[in-house]
């Protein structure tokens, strides 16, 4: 075991205080090409550098990227003790400021300990059970709208379901359409993701963080508007009206900024990670039709089959936990192509784990794509296996092996929106179509920042 120097007395307050370079010369690992580092050599292949970086050190080594020196700590152990977190060692806010502090200050993801529980109890009123019947009822007629207007032929499901993603998310989210602005809107967020992980971390012109910090301001504009008009008109069923009339356990309404800022977060989050997931989910079922089959057939049963009219009956809030192999197949996909592939931290004190003592102030990380395919955890990793979700093997399975929504208290607010998302899509989608991949081609995957296919994900809907 190494011994430290006295640095690891330090107190690290932001992510911008660097460790002296000798902090983590007894952690194996590489530094790359002078001043790149490995930068480009992830963002070209970060699965593949991932796994060859485990193969090579171990469960612990470290890698010089975007500026700085990180330390991955690779495993479900290392998912649980980074995740779970017992000993508050581990800053979220420190972890994700230097790629997303210009971008989205302030988010669930962007604070820490007191300041993030107070703020996740006022914002967790949006996902009780009356609001989310108010959003299931939303859904269910905006997907059955949508899924019918596709009708039958090619398509590119990709961008189809980012657009219906982010209507959705003005419906269930906002409580109005978006009008002239959707543009923009749609726009600035796709402009602050493709951000998050440019090599140029400054705002210059024409780069793409230039764009990214424009897209914010045009966000933060228009969310400060209507969070002021959400407080002068009195409160409403969607997400949007809930977050701006919370307040806090002592009865102080949350400050409009930060309203702002969460509006902002959640809006990226769902409106990315859930097109990203939904998308993963009808690739690995075009590819297996019996899959495919067996939801219909599920589906079916829960619904009651068609209505008077012959098109497919809403999914009743009350049903959604009866589609239970739907909810495994939606579980392996997120198994396959999490969408958010790594998580990073920042470590506050010295820790232990995997034979090294790793300092304060360390940028720290996990692999979930890696855990994810890791065959001590899941038998033929890269085949498509929904029953590795029956309640037999995820009890006898690591905990921690599977997480496609983080954990502890940072476990993501949205994820039974997620999950009611996805199956109303599969309600309202499998009873109408036989899908099939367009040409029989698998498409190529684009595997940060969100997980997305290059082509779009090409298609074919048959009617039944």
């Amino acid at each position: 075991m190494a011994t430290l120097a006295p640095h690891q007395e330090m107190q690290f307050t932001h992510w911008s205080q660097r460790l002296p370079d000798d902090a983590l010369a007894h952690i194996p690992g590489e530094g790359g090409w002078p001043v790149v580092g490995n930068t480009f050599r992830m963002l070209a292949d970060p699965h593949g550098f991932a796994q060859r970086m485990y193969s090579t050190y171990g469960p612990v080594y470290k890698n010089k990227a975007f500026g700085g020196w990180q330390v991955a700590m690779i495993g479900a152990d290392a998912n649980e003790l980074m995740l779970f977190d017992r000993n508050r060692v581990f800053s979220s806010e420190q972890g994700w400021g230097p790629i997303l502090d210009k971008l989205f200050p302030r988010g669930l993801m962007l604070i820490d300990f007191d300041h993030h529980r107070a703020d996740r109890r006022a914002l967790s009123i949006a996902f009780k059970p009356e609001p989310m019947r108010h959003y299931s009822g939303a859904l269910n007629r905006g997907i059955a709208k949508r899924v019918e207007e596709w009708g039958a032929g090619d398509m590119r499901f990709y961008p189809a379901i980012k657009e219906l993603t982010l209507d959705l998310a003005a419906d269930s989210f906002i409580g109005l359409p978006w009008g002239p602005e959707s543009d923009k809107i749609n726009q600035a967020f796709i402009d602050m993701v493709q951000a998050s992980v440019t090599p140029i971390r400054a705002p210059l012109p024409f780069t793409q963080m230039k764009k990214g910090v424009d897209g914010r301001a045009f966000l933060v504009d228009y969310f400060t508007r209507e969070t002021h008009r959400r407080r002068a008109e009195g409160g409403g069923q969607d997400m949007f009206s809930q977050f701006a009339t919370a307040t806090r356990e002592d009865g102080e309404l949350l400050p409009v900024d930060e309203v702002v800022d969460h509006m902002n977060f959640l809006m990226m989050a769902a409106h990315d990670t859930i097109t990203s997931s939904a998308t993963s989910l009808i690739w690995l079922l075009a590819k297996h039709p019996e899959w495919q089959e067996k939801l219909r057939q599920e589906i079916e049963a829960v619904t009651g089959g068609p209505g008077a009219d012959g098109k497919p009956r809403d999914l009743a809030y009350e049903d959604l936990g009866k589609l239970e192999l739907t909810e495994m197949a939606f579980k392996e996909a997120l198994r396959f192509v999490p969408p958010v592939p790594s998580m990073p931290r920042r470590a506050l004190k010295d820790f232990e784990f995997g034979g090294y003592t790793i300092p304060a102030g360390a940028a720290v990380g996990i692999n979930i794509h890696l855990v994810h395919h890791q065959e001590e955890h899941w038998d033929n990793p890269y085949a498509f296996d929904p029953m590795r979700f029956t309640p037999e093997n995820v009890k006898a399975r690591h905990k921690y092996a599977w997480v496609p929504f983080g954990g502890g208290a940072h476990m993501c607010l949205g994820l039974h929106f997620a999950y009611m998302q996805v199956k109303i899509l599969m309600a309202q989608l499998l009873p109408r179509y036989r899908i099939e991949l367009e040409g029989g081609r698998d498409p190529e995957w684009q595997p940060w920042p969100i997980p997305k296919p290059r082509d779009g994900l090409k298609i074919t809907l048959k009617p039944l």
